[in-house]
């Protein structure tokens, strides 16, 4: 078993995405990576970058804590990015050719290093804020979803945020919670800007953000959503072997997919991996990137 091999077995904590980011950079040279921003608890929000166009694609992850197995997920199309490289690897060789003539990938394996920390390892991990976490959580942090400071990083872009607020305070969520309180204002917290200026200072073309799970794409926002996104989903649907769906009402709206729709009018599409109650066991990692290799390799073309 190789080194990534059995990272790609561990529980996605700071201390595997460090090995991570470690034998990536040191395996391709292609391959650079620059933090986007930090948590609330300073860990970096790294982006891994492919290319060297304007134009980027996107792919991000682990958006909530419990979620982490996205993180793993876009690690492993990395590495296979980088063999494919090298190694001059068909099939994919050609796609990823066409590819970087025209986009460059930006590759953010975890938007909530905080949240998958505790998600992960407990209430320790949240240092100062450790009695806050704690409280909220009743001591069971294995189903945190939220940033350090109980704000669900995918309620809190400004897409229709207020709208989804109400729908929050209307569902009794009120103050800050493991999952869906939405922050006291449209990107409140660090994580949700660092994502928000990065995509504010570079030229993104379209973007995926992972969850889990239930094997659905979602697609569309309201009258801004782009013409050829449905095409696209579909392509995306074909490929992967999973439905097209729309999230229920408390999640629509606020999420990251929604925002990029509304501010940058490009194609977004949020993709819930996997089958099962999260958090989602390691040992589903080689089915769902299974499922998924051709529709990452073709969404990039």
């Amino acid at each position: 078993m190789n080194c990534f091999e059995k990272l790609l077995t561990e529980n996605c904590d700071e201390n595997i995405r460090n090995q991570f980011k470690h034998q990536i950079l040191q395996s391709y040279f292609f391959i650079h990576t620059t933090p986007v921003g930090k948590s609330i608890l300073g860990r970096k929000i790294d982006c891994f970058h492919i290319g060297n166009s304007e134009k980027i694609i996107l792919l991000c992850g682990s958006f909530h804590g419990m979620e982490w197995i996205t993180s793993q997920l876009l690690y492993k199309f990395i590495i296979k990015i980088g063999n494919t490289i090298i190694n001059r690897e068909m099939p994919y060789l050609a796609n990823l050719s066409e590819c970087l003539k025209e986009y460059s990938l930006a590759i953010i394996p975890c938007v909530n290093p905080d949240g998958v920390e505790i998600a992960v390892n407990g209430s320790p991990s949240a240092r100062h804020l450790q009695d806050f976490v704690e409280r909220i959580s009743k001591g069971d942090t294995s189903h945190w979803q939220s940033n350090a400071l109980g704000v669900d990083i995918n309620h809190n872009f400004d897409a229709d945020w207020q709208n989804l607020k109400n729908k929050e305070l209307s569902s009794g969520i009120t103050f800050p919670s493991m999952t869906r309180y939405g922050g006291e204002f449209p990107e409140s917290e660090p994580e949700t800007r660092a994502l928000t200026k990065f995509c504010r200072e570079n030229q993104i073309c379209k973007a995926i953000a992972f969850h889990s799970q239930g094997e659905e794409i979602y697609w569309s926002f309201g009258e801004h959503t782009p013409v050829q996104s449905l095409e696209t989903a579909k392509k995306l649907a074909e490929w992967s072997g999973y439905a097209l769906n729309f999230p229920e009402s408390i999640a629509t709206g606020g999420g990251f997919k929604d925002w990029l729709i509304t501010e940058k009018s490009i194609p977004a599409f949020t993709i819930e991996v996997g089958k099962g109650k999260n958090p989602l066991p390691i040992s589903q990692l080689p089915k769902i990137y299974a499922q998924l290799e051709k529709m990452l390799f073709n969404f990039i073309v």
